[in-house]
């Protein structure tokens, strides 16, 4: 998959930009501040249709203005497709994909699969098991579309069950027979999920592994885990045994929204003997496992986002980033950065196809 032009009208701090991209390496130079992540978080909402930031879509129009657009044209293996985004200030957001609207957001999931590769990656070994769902989540729904369907109605199904938990105790009742309305499609789609995240987790493990070996060329292992309640015990017993328990909190206590990724160097978590080098090289050795799996599952090539990575890697660090991803044909890359002679460099050094944006 190769974005040939992108077009930006409205969005974030850019009023208008147009860029026709090289189908190997593009990078945007310029000082901090002028919106070179804005670029790259564009090219995000192209391939999974909201921001990487996480800011809500009402709040990337640009100020005093009534809408933004993305628009690109999109090169695959046997055609041409214009995938436009709009987002007005007072209705909900549409993608078509020439001229089509989706009949669910969901369908555009895995058209224009991508990775990231930003400084907020660290959050992913420092935050909680939300943070880490969330990543595990999104690498699955873009190499598989009735994973997304199926979590979409497991978290509706959730929400159900724990607003009539809430309920029972604000009116002081209580109900059994009511709640367990929700048991069969929790465990229906909550089984499916699970067993889709334990498979996938036992590709990706050694996948990381091996780039771990590469980049670091340590002597440590590393290793990605998939912890789950469901790795012991059924769903409907998780449920049962829970019950009394989930009635005193208000909430459903036990299930596949309290997995987690542990992520361990020696078989110790990383994030409590990982130096900042090792934490460096795993969580872009995780990322470009990531890569390496979608293109494997999919057939398709992600896109590669690189932001702000000189900052975070010193210059032979990405030099031998960027050399591995052009070695394994991972596709088009686009790199953020403050400095041009650095970036012209490093990448052109690696390939003559590069194109330099001043944002």
């Amino acid at each position: 998959m190769i974005i040939k032009k992108l077009s930006l009208y409205n969005f974030k701090n850019h009023s208008e930009k147009i860029f026709e991209f090289s189908p190997q390496i593009n990078c945007f130079v310029g000082n901090n501040g002028v919106g070179k992540t804005n670029i790259l978080d564009a090219l995000h909402y192209l391939s999974v249709g909201k921001s990487f930031l996480g800011n809500s879509d009402v709040n990337n129009i640009l100020q005093d203005e009534d809408f933004f657009t993305i628009e690109a044209e999109v090169q695959n293996e046997d055609s041409e497709d214009i995938i436009k985004i709009l987002q007005p200030k007072e209705s909900k957001k549409t993608i078509k994909k020439n001229d089509k609207s989706y009949d669910r957001m969901a369908d555009h999931i895995g058209y224009l699969p991508s990775v990231m590769i930003s400084p907020y990656d660290s959050n992913l070994i420092s935050d909680s098991g939300e943070s880490r769902r969330k990543f595990l989540d999104s690498m699955i729904s873009q190499t598989d579309s009735s994973y997304l369907f199926d979590l979409i109605q497991y978290q509706k199904t959730i929400q159900q069950r724990n607003a009539l938990l809430k309920y029972f105790a604000k009116n002081r009742v209580w109900d059994k027979d009511s709640l367990e309305i929700y048991d069969d499609p929790i465990t229906k789609s909550g089984t499916k999920i699970f067993e889709k995240r334990q498979e996938f987790v036992a590709k990706l493990n050694p996948i990381v592994q091996n780039f771990y070996q590469i980049i670091s060329g340590g002597k440590e292992s590393v290793s990605v885990i998939y912890e789950s309640h469901l790795l012991t015990d059924s769903f409907e017993n998780l449920l049962s045994e829970s019950l009394e328990r989930d009635r005193m909190l208000t909430y459903t206590s036990k299930g596949i929204h309290k997995d987690d990724l542990l992520f361990e160097m020696d078989a110790v978590l990383i994030k409590k003997i990982g130096s900042q080098g090792q934490q460096k090289s795993f969580l872009i050795s995780l990322k470009l496992a990531q890569m390496s799996l979608i293109k494997e599952l999919t057939g398709k090539t992600p896109i590669l986002l690189l932001d702000d990575i000189f900052d975070k890697l010193d210059d032979s660090r990405v030099s031998q980033l960027i050399e591995l991803v052009n070695q394994e044909n991972f596709g088009q890359i686009f790199i953020t950065d403050t400095h041009r002679e650095r970036t012209e460099n490093v990448v052109k050094r690696i390939n003559e196809e590069s194109v330099i944006f001043e944002v």
